[in-house]
């Protein structure tokens, strides 16, 4: 008994127990994620998508993903990057590539939007992943000023506060967001296209990507009513860059009247 009340009382115990409850809930959790995402990624899509996104993908996509999608040295794996990943990169025309380069650039889209979908389908086949977002999340009807909160603090350091987009490290950026549709910006945020984090919904919930969408499309509609943005750099930028252009027209318009009495 004396031996048995020591091996209870050993202090690595209580860790091995807190390891063992962490792994067991850690593993649980993962697969009711799987699930619920193989089940939203597929639900959508037909055999027929399916297939032909099969043989559009063989043709367009596998000489440098690989055949079945499962990346080579020229591309990554696509499996488990979920139908919202292809939707977006094919959708605004960064994939196929048009160079290789430190970022895919968006360009006019290569395949319309039947071929898209079908495109989807076949890598969401292939494992679970984000799937396309519901309509309902991309009314830009949400609150603009929770957006606005949501963006500042996730956002605005790479996409700039006025969403104008802004410079990273080696030759990459954060491009500016006008024009961008509600779908891609919602699929951005939780892919994580080229050089941008992934906001899970426990990151950022649904309806706080409705919020920033909201927000977007708030300051796309209403422009800059206080004349040129100048990029939207900031008032130390702007202030500088108009104090140079005032310098440089002093000193142009004084050689000006110099070169006239002379």
């Amino acid at each position: 008994m004396k031996a048995l009340s020591q091996k209870r009382r050993h202090p690595l115990a209580a860790i091995a127990l807190l390891l063992m409850g962490l792994l067991l809930t850690g593993g649980l959790y993962a697969v009711a994620t799987t699930v619920n995402e193989a089940k939203a990624s597929t639900t959508s899509f037909s055999a027929n998508d399916t297939e032909e996104g099969g043989k559009l993908f063989a043709a367009n996509c596998a000489t440098c993903h690989g055949m079945g999608a499962s990346g080579t040295q020229d591309g990554p794996s696509l499996v488990g990057v979920g139908a919202a990943a292809v939707d977006f990169q094919v959708g605004t025309g960064r994939m196929p590539m048009q160079m290789n380069g430190p970022q895919a650039y968006k360009k006019p889209a290569q395949f319309n939007d039947e071929q898209t979908h079908q495109l989807s389908a076949y890598v969401a086949s292939l494992g679970p992943g984000p799937s396309i977002p519901e309509e309902g999340l991309l009314d830009a009807q949400g609150n603009a000023a929770e957006g606005g909160e949501l963006f500042r603090v996730n956002c605005a350091m790479c996409h700039n506060a006025a969403a104008a987009g802004g410079a990273l490290t080696r030759g990459k950026f954060a491009p500016a967001l006008a024009d961008v549709s509600e779908k891609h910006i919602y699929e951005a945020m939780v892919t994580g296209p080229q050089n941008m984090p992934v906001f899970s919904d426990a990151n950022v919930t649904p309806e706080g990507k409705r919020d920033i969408i909201t927000f977007l499309k708030q300051i796309e509609a209403n422009g800059s009513p206080g004349g040129a943005d100048l990029g939207a750099l900031g008032p130390v930028s702007e202030g500088l860059f108009v104090w140079i252009a005032g310098l440089g027209v002093i000193i142009a318009f004084t050689i000006w009247l110099t070169s006239r009495t002379s």
